[in-house]
């Protein structure tokens, strides 16, 4: 019996992706799509499987898996095949011809010398969508180094947005370059499909870590190409961005930290009780920026956060506190958004069921969330079912 379940409802139910990624982008990107209802098989090598299995976020796992592997493969089912051997390839070529998408990250020119190149396959299947993810693309001087998340972000520039003058680069500490690759892949292909739909024609769609960070990047870049005096440099201590004046930025206070954004200094200073009478004239919030902090900060300490926010708040001043990760996931706001999920599998020893809290797709259909109980396969775990229903036979 199939473990496919068709969803109607969902915008991408009946599309079948063929899934030949690993670590990050590309599982992401195809996790994304089974989350709008495609259909995805994960092409993995027998036995030991994508190398995310193993690739360990806080050093979590259960049931065998790791949990960053949970987490980036549920909706999937699993295939296991060796590509380096001609029954295997056989196989997936069978697959390949009945397939909607393809997505792969392997490095440039590792998918080609396995004969399964966007060239071959649409030879095979011209109606194919084509998702390819990389570190730095397919050509220049960077296309052979390591496509890995630190790495891109570093070559970008981006760790140089962070802190005050004072620090060292700062690199974002989460998998940036990696997440929104596979937002930007997943979005390509499904334009590649509405496309498809009105065409018939197939396509490829690329994009790389690097290419991910730079459109981050795409106000500071532009204002450097339109000016060329336009350079980051980072200023007072506790500034949150390089090109905002005061009092943009993070202060501590008597408990805790709180963020202010865009705000009228004058106006702040008389909330805060403080005098700020000399920074009238906005040309000082940048000139003064220094000194301003340190006014704010000195002052922002004497309270707690929730006695500033009582104030700031009754003036709708742009703020907010900072959460850690535990207060984030109790608090009320967290709740409603109703972000979280659980997914389910039998676990390795066929005796238990595994479950694993994680977030949901971050969009709503029709006023409802994208959720789904089905959690990251086994190595293999449906290679005979997809056998019978695609090769018409089992071993």
């Amino acid at each position: 019996m199939s473990s496919r379940v068709s969803r109607p409802d969902l915008p991408l139910d009946g599309m079948l992706v063929l899934d030949f990624s690993q670590f990050l982008a590309g599982p992401v990107a195809a996790m994304r799509l089974a989350d709008l209802g495609a259909r995805v098989i994960k092409i993995e090598r027998p036995g030991v499987g994508d190398i995310g299995r193993t690739l360990a976020f806080a050093g979590l796992e259960s049931d065998g898996d790791t949990l960053s592997f949970h987490i980036m493969n549920r909706n999937k089912e699993s295939f296991a095949a060796d590509l380096k051997s001609s029954e295997g390839l056989k196989e997936v070529w069978k697959l390949i011809e009945k397939a909607d998408v393809i997505v792969q990250n392997f490095r440039p020119g590792v998918i080609e010398r396995l004969g399964l190149g966007y060239e071959e396959v649409k030879k095979v299947n011209p109606r194919i969508i084509y998702g390819s993810a990389s570190g730095y693309g397919s050509t220049g001087p960077w296309k052979d180094r390591p496509g890995q998340d630190l790495l891109a972000q570093s070559l970008s520039g981006l760790p140089w947005l962070n802190g005050s003058a004072e620090n060292a680069p700062i690199p974002v500490g989460l998998a940036v370059a990696d997440i929104f690759t596979s937002t930007h892949l997943a979005h390509g292909i499904t334009a590649l499909l509405l496309r498809r739909e009105r065409t018939g024609m197939g396509g490829l769609v690329e994009s790389s870590l690097i290419e991910a960070m730079l459109d981050l990047q795409f106000e500071l870049i532009s204002a450097h190409m339109f000016d060329p005096s336009v350079v980051v440099k980072r200023g007072a201590k506790n500034s949150a961005h390089a090109f905002l004046p005061a009092p943009y930025g993070l202060y501590q206070t008597s408990d805790g930290y709180l963020a202010i954004a865009m705000t009228p200094i004058p106006e702040l200073g008389r909330l805060l009780e403080l005098d700020f009478s000399a920074y009238a004239d906005p040309s000082t919030w940048w000139s003064k920026q220094d000194e301003i902090m340190k006014a704010l900060a000195d002052q922002l300490k004497l309270r707690t956060t929730q006695d500033w926010l009582t104030i700031l708040d009754a003036a709708d001043i742009w703020c907010a506190p900072v959460l850690s990760l535990p207060e984030l996931v109790a608090h009320e706001g967290f709740q409603e958004l109703d972000m979280v999920q659980k997914t389910q599998r039998i676990s390795g020893d066929g005796n238990s069921s595994v479950e694993i809290t994680t977030t949901r797709s971050p969009m709503r259909f029709d006023g409802r969330t994208l959720n789904s109980k089905k959690g990251a396969p086994h190595v293999g775990q449906h290679t005979e079912e997809i056998r019978a229903e695609f090769m018409g036979e089992t071993k």
